[in-house]
């Protein structure tokens, strides 16, 4: 549990004990934005708050109300300045429905604005796109961050050999803030990045390389992450004992071995890309799938 959620409930049960009172601290609680420790940990500390609320006891009701009252309108204004700054620009949607048909064709399976939510992108931050491909989640990523962030497109050397790069050369022009990276993920600075997201990827390296390529591939994303740094690794779901490697998919199973041996720490593992309608047992580009597969997605953190 992080910070932030130990001061909260912290004030709920003084509040209760202190002066029978309600837990109004419930709605600062059920309202507080994914990721914003952070926040918190640079502006309180537990025990602030717990010494303006501890020493109500012995005082009249008024007094004890006044002081519990005070304290519950501070938390609710850090909450509400947590979720400004946490705020996707104010342009993100429209840059969105300025993508490419064939990208906002995907969207629905692929759930662009509830991605960068869930990974708590921030404005101004430096995040990279691994095996970025056509570029679907990069568009994405580069509104999610805005002017003053950097995507780092990790389109690999294969891509550099054709035409030069021009088509990532041109997307790079266009959107301002990418730089397009024709290099392995092992080849960008250490420690770069405040965030990550690799999507439908990881099955290949561990169904072609083993266990020992699809560890490298999750560590090579640990190592270009800051400390407390933020990925999303998103794939296509497989089941447990399948031809997977047929199927292009890999169990949430192996996702999570390989997640928790490369040293992260799992903050979600979402249901939002679940497709009941997929039983796994079809290749992803099976037509009866029309490329809306049932899929695993894990946010995961870099320990501080």
């Amino acid at each position: 549990m992080t910070h932030h959620y130990r001061v909260i409930r912290r004030l709920c049960e003084i509040s209760q004990a202190n002066a029978g009172l309600p837990c109004l601290y419930q709605q600062a609680w059920f309202n507080l934005p994914r990721h914003v420790g952070e926040d918190f940990n640079c502006t309180l500390n537990e025990k602030r708050f717990t010494a303006m609320t501890m020493d109500t006891k012995g005082l009249p009701m008024k007094t004890m109300i006044k002081k519990t009252a005070m304290s519950m309108v501070l938390v609710l204004g850090l909450a509400s300045a947590a979720s400004l700054t946490l705020a996707l620009p104010a342009d993100f949607d429209a840059k969105l429905a300025a993508r490419p048909d064939a990208d906002k064709a995907r969207d629905e399976a692929r759930k662009p604005k509830e991605t960068v939510e869930l990974l708590g992108i921030k404005e101004g931050w430096t995040v990279v796109d691994v095996s970025a491909g056509g570029g679907y989640f990069t568009r994405v990523l580069s509104a999610a961050v805005g002017p003053k962030g950097k995507v780092l497109a990790q389109f690999g050397e294969r891509a550099a050999q054709n035409n030069g790069g021009q088509a990532q050369k041109d997307l790079a022009a266009q959107l301002g803030n990418m730089e397009p990276q024709f290099v392995a993920m092992s080849a960008l600075p250490a420690g770069s990045a405040d965030a990550a997201l690799t999507a439908l990827n990881l099955h290949d390296a561990f169904n072609f390389r083993g266990e020992e390529g699809g560890l490298a591939f999750v560590k090579e994303i640990y190592n270009v992450l800051k400390p407390g740094g933020v990925a999303a690794i998103i794939d296509h779901e497989g089941n447990a004992g399948a031809a997977n490697a047929d199927l292009h998919r890999i169990p949430a199973s192996v996702v999570r071995d390989l997640i928790t041996k490369a040293g992260f720490e799992i903050v979600e593992e979402s249901n939002v890309l679940d497709n009941p309608k997929d039983d796994h047992t079809k290749a992803t580009n099976s037509p009866e799938l029309e490329r809306h597969t049932d899929q695993v997605f894990f946010v995961v953190r870099k320990p501080a």
